[in-house]
């Protein structure tokens, strides 16, 4: 179910859109409360100030909210083109949230109260149409002020919320280009963390990158050639198919039906290949759902058991397999307490992470995140990976992934473990080793992607995400 239609003006984004004015006394009655739900567009607004609250104060991760079957309650009941729009507006106000806040900000007389946060919000989803959306000024301003007359937390703003939007949206053409010149996308914990671990330059590189939305890679079967001609891609230096703006959606595409390729990011490609021929090998893919990696690996000649303590997440894994026609043996446990009956020959651990490599993806990770949570899950992945490396027989390969950009979940995790676990050396990836990889080494061997990264014709075909791989052995 979605905003119900109004019978008496167009919207050419939402279809109709009547904002009228409550009348006096009837501010907070129950029955126009109603007729307001009829107001085309304003239930879509509602639900995305609701979901953007829910990112910025109760840090929860975007794509729970809006997953179509498990997603928020007020996300839910729309339609697809409101979910559309309301995905459309978070991304943006997320990926553009520092910006949109400082252009709001010279419109105040005076910061908005700290308990404000409704009325924020409201901005914010308003300030994004007008700024970055191809939705009329009017409708945006008008939604936003229909929205805060019907919220008692906001009534009172409304007047402000009129006066601020307008003077946002008669003022964008000369101000918006100096205010993103000036500014940084991100939380200052973010931003600093970047700065520590690649330097002033190398860090606004990174989150100059995260304005653009992530093109769209896919992993293909075999000729690539073929398939970027088919999908109107390129071929990037990888292997990898390049596609800039889908032309219809995933499941539309030729090839979907048949198997011939799989989504996934250029940089999550990278680790699956790092054991080189593994043709017969018995390789455990941990923590392997989606399964872009498990593909690789079968693929590759190898006999992969899939392990995710997932069973909804395994569940899809195998629904993926099965449209690429290729099997693996699957197992649902708690990695920690994983006791297959022989070791493996290698073992690939891809382990969850903050995900600060993703945010051209994710534009809520920087929000949903904290700096705990980056150093929580760091201590994660040093359990899995101690687990891991007892998976694997004596001489064989473990190759441990993530996509944090984080030194703390990789280069610094890593170091701390080959120094502190007797019976594993370092394995280093060598120039030339893998050709098209070398412009991704580490002086120490190890892998490491940044979205500032392959820089191509526009920086909206280019980089990939933030990945660190590090490949080790274990000799005891």
């Amino acid at each position: 179910m979605g905003s119900q239609p109004d019978r008496t003006a167009h919207d050419p984004v939402q279809g109709a859109v009547v904002v009228k004015p409550p009348r006096r006394g009837q501010q907070g009655n129950p029955q126009h409360q109603a007729d307001e739900e009829t107001v085309a567009g304003l239930v879509a607004r509602k639900a995305a100030a609701r979901l953007l609250a829910a990112v910025v104060d109760a840090r929860t991760p975007l794509d729970g909210l809006t997953d179509n079957e498990h997603g928020h309650p007020q996300y839910k009941v729309l339609d697809g083109r409101d979910r559309a729009l309301v995905r459309a507006i978070l991304v943006t106000a997320l990926r553009h949230r520092m910006t949109i806040a400082g252009l709001l900000a010279r419109r105040l007389e005076k910061p908005l109260p700290p308990n404000a946060t409704a009325l924020s919000h409201i901005l914010h989803v308003a300030a994004a149409q007008i700024l970055f959306l191809d939705v009329p000024d009017s409708a945006a301003v008008d939604l936003a002020v229909t929205h805060a007359k019907s919220d008692p937390r906001a009534a009172r703003f409304s007047g402000l919320v009129n006066g601020v939007l307008r003077s946002l949206a008669r003022a964008k053409e000369a101000e918006l280009a100096p205010a993103l010149a000036a500014t940084s996308e991100a939380p200052r914990w973010f931003s600093e963390r970047l700065i520590a671990a690649y330097g002033a330059e190398k860090a606004g590189a990174i989150l100059a990158a995260h304005r653009h939305e992530a093109p769209v890679d896919f992993t293909v079967k075999t000729d690539p050639a073929l398939w970027a001609e088919r999908l109107n891609g390129i071929v990037l230096p990888t292997g990898t198919v390049r596609v800039e703006k889908l032309a219809a959606n995933v499941v539309d595409l030729p090839g979907f039906a048949d198997g011939a390729w799989w989504v996934q990011d250029a940089a999550a490609s990278l680790p699956a290949r790092l054991f080189g021929d593994i043709r017969g090998q018995r390789v455990a893919d941990l923590c392997a759902a989606p399964g872009g990696k498990t593909a690789q690996l079968i693929l590759a000649g190898a006999r992969v058991t899939a392990v995710d303590t997932s069973k909804n997440r395994l569940a899809r894994l195998a629904q993926n397999l099965e449209r690429l026609g290729l099997s693996a043996e699957l197992a649902q446990t708690d990695l920690l307490d994983y006791r297959p009956t022989e070791p493996f020959d290698a073992v690939l651990l891809d382990a969850p992470c903050s995900s600060t490599g993703t945010v051209r993806r994710h534009p809520d990770v920087p929000w949903s995140k904290t700096m705990a949570d980056v150093e929580k899950l760091a201590a994660l992945q040093r359990k899995l990976l101690d687990r891991a490396v007892g998976l694997v027989r004596p001489g064989g390969r473990i190759v441990f992934s993530n996509c944090s950009l984080d030194p703390i979940e990789g280069e610094e995790l890593y170091r701390a473990f080959l120094a502190e676990t007797p019976g594993v050396i370092d394995d280093p990836i060598l120039p030339g080793e893998f050709a098209d990889l070398d412009a991704f080494l580490t002086p120490s061997g190890t892998l490491r992607t940044t979205p500032a990264d392959m820089a191509l014709a526009s920086p909206a075909i280019s980089g990939l995400d933030g990945f660190f791989a590090a490949r080790m052995r274990r000799v005891a």
